[in-house]
């Protein structure tokens, strides 16, 4: 007797398990396979998002003491200025020890100056300068032939710049044509 096998038949489907078999994985080996290497991805996962956290928490701690902190170094540089201030003032000023004293103090200004550039901090010059309102204020305007006009003819206060952004603006008097 012979036997028609159709193809939807037992015999094909251990054809195809024996072909799985031959790839090495089972139906029910692969799922395993997939349930471990899911597991693994999961891990990976929560051990990342771990490490994120911690590195977020790092950074915020890290900004908070630049903050809290960022200025040590310019206080440091500062400190020994300070100290010649309080030099000069405990000093006994007499008329044979003025000119010292006023030597004294311009030389403060200057290590202050000195500093001050530094640090990346600049006095912008304005004297004779276009009014320009973005680093001005003023405070009134004066006729005057020293300067042209919209220029500036005197400095209250001076401008200053930490970097490229203006910190203090200048408060100054701008120069009007004079009245004939």
């Amino acid at each position: 007797m012979t036997s028609d096998k159709s193809p939807n038949s037992s015999d094909t489907n251990s054809t195809e398990n024996t072909a799985d078999n031959a790839n090495g994985a089972a139906p029910e080996s692969l799922v395993e396979k997939w349930k471990v290497e899911a597991e693994k991805s999961k891990n990976d996962l929560l051990y990342m998002r771990a490490e994120f956290d911690n590195y977020k928490r790092q950074a915020i701690k890290e900004r908070s003491d630049l903050q809290k902190y960022g200025a040590e170094r310019f206080v440091k540089d500062l400190l020994p200025i300070l100290d010649n201030f309080e030099r000069a003032l405990s000093m006994n000023v007499t008329a044979e020890n003025f000119a010292t004293f006023v030597k004294g103090i311009e030389m403060t200004s200057s290590e202050i100056k000195t500093l001050l550039g530094k640090h990346s901090i600049v006095e912008v010059p304005s004297e004779g300068q276009p009014f320009d309102p973005a680093i001005h204020e003023a405070l009134s305007a004066e006729a005057t032939d020293k300067v042209p006009p919209g220029h500036i003819a005197r400095v209250f206060q001076k401008p200053y710049k930490f970097h490229d952004k203006v910190i203090r603006t200048g408060q100054v008097v701008v120069a009007q044509k004079m009245d004939a």
